[in-house]
């Protein structure tokens, strides 16, 4: 006869209750904590003509958006953009910063193309050029070529052949990259005001 076995009910295990660190012994691990950025302790906000001609000017010479506004006496980016919806005197200065940033990305092509990489000479008194530096050079000229042709594609842009319909004469385009710029921005700005 086979040995039946009594059935007790299950009772959960207790957990562990907490006890002192004995001394010697690793201290638990703590929750990581994240930096405390500091936070510029004041950005002006108000538009000014002395900011947004400095914002512009930085822009046309080559300076990005965002390492403009890392400066503490500038505004924020998201001012910036909302200036360019509010004042249209400051869309058409900025809108034409960015086409003369297209130049200055141009004319750096050029400075970058001429700098002369290092030489090394090995044991044997063979003379390399550094490979890295190469590739480096390369890249900085890929992005300003890239963002020249996006700022300013008429002069820079790839260029496409395009034929008439009648004849083959030209097809005449017009230059609205910065109405297109301006309708983006307040297409952006209703959006957010409908939700």
């Amino acid at each position: 006869m086979p040995e039946t076995t009594s059935k007790r009910a299950r009772t959960p295990a207790k957990t562990p209750k907490a006890t002192k660190q004995a001394q010697g012994s690793p201290a638990p691990a703590k929750t990581p904590v994240a930096p405390q950025i500091p936070r510029p302790a004041h950005r002006p906000i108000e538009y000014t003509e002395e900011i947004a001609e400095e914002v512009c000017w930085r822009l046309a010479h080559g300076e990005s958006l965002v390492s403009i506004c890392s400066s503490e006496h500038l505004p924020h980016c998201a001012t910036i953009y909302r200036w360019l919806i509010r004042f249209p005197i400051f869309c058409e200065m900025y809108a034409r910063a960015r086409e003369d940033q297209a130049d200055t990305n141009a004319d750096e092509i050029l400075a970058i193309a001429d700098e002369m990489p290092p030489e090394y000479t090995d044991e044997k008194g063979r003379t390399y050029l550094d490979q890295t530096f190469i590739q480096w050079q390369k890249n900085r000229i890929d992005a300003r070529k890239w963002t020249a042709s996006k700022l300013k594609p008429r002069k820079y842009g790839d260029r496409m052949a395009v034929e008439g319909v009648e004849g083959g004469a030209a097809i005449k385009t017009e230059d609205t990259n910065a109405n297109k710029f301006l309708d983006i921005i307040k297409n952006m700005e209703m959006n957010k005001r409908a939700g």
